[in-house]
């Protein structure tokens, strides 16, 4: 019996990345193209068969080895339908994406969101591999999550289930007002957005720091100035890391995973951003509850994406 392939398919808001993954999450081979994004939802779909397509046939495998789809989106979505209800990024609103792609394909499609498919490429073949129950932390422009149990996305009620960044953990007195409508998330502290908004803030209010030499302040230059000594990032750094560390010290006794995850471009400052957030962690945690529990960064880096998406009609 010839070996099953598993297909997955990363829908960003310009680029569609599709990859072959083994049944032991291994990517075999890639392809990749434009989204075309402004010229609405038939359209991308009808790109994202042909690319599946050109991605088999370019390979060594055959059409007939593909024993599932998967498809990682950005946006809200009714997964056990195959709905996207609302993807601000794609400007899609309530398309039945199984269902237009099976037809389109002849293959069962399995969806979920771009966090919850990361989260689980980073479970099945990156750093949780082989370890059941994990918690993954995406940090970019936002945070974004995903939650594994039992080496499966745990997705809640109405699929909400991972949004980490939008945990409400900065309290009243130093909260603001969070993209998502809400005060306090973690986003707002946590994720570049809100690193780069802490330096501006500093600069701004005349703080002695290197940062008030940069023309424009990225995250990077932040970790590079704390990294030198700058006080002012190296306090913007502990305040970001102390409320990731609450935020799993919470998560710790709510599902007790054994390992968090980060990825994401802020994860890649290094132990400057690891160090203080596991010393939150242990400080904020109930002892039992962060016993043999590690932290650790993301291993895949932009194939999470497309290796999770392949892994939603395996596990």
């Amino acid at each position: 019996m010839s070996e099953k392939i598993y297909v997955g398919v990363d829908l960003g808001g310009t680029t569609i990345k599709t990859g072959i993954c083994n049944e032991q999450g291994r990517l075999m081979h890639t392809f990749e193209g434009p989204t075309g994004a402004e010229n609405g939802s038939d359209f991308v779909l009808e790109k994202i068969a042909d690319y599946v397509r050109k991605l088999v046939s370019d390979s060594s495998y055959n059409w007939e080895q593909v024993a599932g789809i998967g498809l990682g989106i950005p946006g809200f979505m009714d997964i056990p339908e195959g709905f996207i209800k609302l993807s601000p990024n794609l400007g899609w609103r309530n398309v039945p994406v199984k269902q237009i792609l099976e037809e389109k394909l002849n293959k069962a499609v399995a969806i979920d969101n771009d966090a919850n498919v990361a989260a689980l490429g980073e479970a099945w073949s990156g750093a949780g591999a082989g370890i059941p129950n994990v918690v993954c932390y995406t940090l970019g422009t936002g945070v974004g999550g995903g939650i594994i149990i039992k080496s499966r996305i745990y997705q809640g009620f109405k699929g909400m289930a991972g949004e980490l960044g939008h945990m409400a953990v900065v309290p009243d007195l130093e909260a603001i007002k969070c993209g998502c409508g809400k005060m306090g998330c973690l986003e707002t502290v946590s994720s570049a957005t809100g690193i780069i908004r802490m330096a501006n803030d500093a600069v701004k209010r005349g703080d002695v720091t290197s940062l008030a030499d940069v023309a424009q302040i990225a995250a990077k230059d932040v970790f590079d100035a704390a990294k030198a000594g700058d006080e002012v990032s190296l306090r913007i750094i502990d305040r970001a890391a102390l409320y990731l560390g609450k935020s799993m010290a919470l998560l710790a006794v709510v599902i007790n995973p054994q390992r968090f995850i980060l990825g994401g471009g802020v994860s890649r400052a290094g132990d400057i951003l690891f160090q203080p957030i596991r010393d939150y962690f242990r400080q904020f945690t109930q002892e039992a509850a962060q016993e043999q529990v590690d932290i650790v960064p993301a291993q895949l880096g932009n194939d999470a994406g497309v290796v999770g998406a392949a892994g939603l009609n395996l596990h």
